[in-house]
């Protein structure tokens, strides 16, 4: 029996998860390592630090990322994946591998349709 919940599908939830433009990429870069925020914001050049902030709070809200504060001055903080976080690490590499192939066929038929508009 479902849950009183909002979603009609399983694809919602995780689209309400992982979605958008920032918090994939942000779980993408935490799969190869531990980073702080600076060192996200740089792999991310486009994102401004309001949006980097929430993005990385609503992660940690559910459950996919961890803070770690560290007692120095300055105070450093480091992002990792919880092991929650690590289970979307397989979707995350499936999409990279579509987005990967889709490129390369969407090449092939740029090209296609460059050479029959020439002919």
């Amino acid at each position: 029996m479902e849950d009183d919940c909002t979603y009609r599908c399983h694809v919602s939830t995780t689209l309400d998860i992982i979605g958008g433009k920032w918090k994939s990429l942000v779980l993408w870069h935490l799969s190869y390592k531990t980073l702080r925020f600076s060192q996200l914001q740089r792999r991310l050049f486009k994102v401004t630090q309001k949006m980097l902030t929430q993005q990385l709070r609503e992660l940690e809200r559910d459950g996919l990322i961890d803070r770690k504060v560290y007692a120095e001055v300055p105070p450093r903080v480091e992002y990792s994946l919880t092991e929650l976080g690590q289970s979307v690490v397989p979707i995350l590499q499936m999409m990279y591998q579509w987005g990967k192939d889709y490129r390369r066929d969407n090449k092939e038929a740029d090209k296609e349709n460059r050479f029959e508009q020439k002919a």
